[in-house]
């Protein structure tokens, strides 16, 4: 009985692994990320590269995390990772908003005819900032063991 319920909790567990790691993976193509970042680069050419390395960094991720693997990259890996992995949700959430036309109804709502470069920055700034201090600033963040 008990080999029965660890296969029935095992094949829900994956089953829903499943289902959500595709969700995400249709939301981000959904959004067009992937195409927009080629688009912008002038890499259209590697879509399938960016695709792959998308897949493999989320399998990756979803070994490092089920199976706390201990993974040393040291101080300019964790920079090199912070850099990479905050591009990416920048290029997320700014995909994001342009999909569902947030800044022209922004830009609309409170009547901003020019600056809009520096509104943009200064979002990204205020962004930039607020994560420093949530890494930097003792108390922000505690680690779990």
């Amino acid at each position: 009985m008990i080999f029965l319920k660890s296969i029935a909790l095992i094949f829900i567990g994956l089953a829903s692994g499943i289902v959500i790691a595709g969700g995400v993976f249709a939301f981000i193509a959904i959004i067009g990320v992937i195409p927009r970042l080629a688009q912008k680069t002038d890499t259209q050419n590697k879509l399938t590269l960016y695709e792959d390395s998308i897949t493999a960094g989320g399998l990756f991720g979803v070994v490092m995390i089920n199976f706390s693997l201990p993974f040393n990259i040291g101080v300019i890996g964790a920079i090199i990772y912070g850099l990479c992995a905050g591009t990416f949700v920048g290029c997320l959430a700014v995909s994001l908003a342009e999909v569902l036309d947030v800044i022209p109804i922004l830009t609309k709502r409170i009547r901003i005819q020019v600056g809009m470069c520096y509104f943009m920055i200064a979002l990204a700034l205020g962004k930039l900032t607020a994560s420093l201090i949530y890494w930097i600033v003792p108390g922000f963040f505690k680690y779990k063991n």
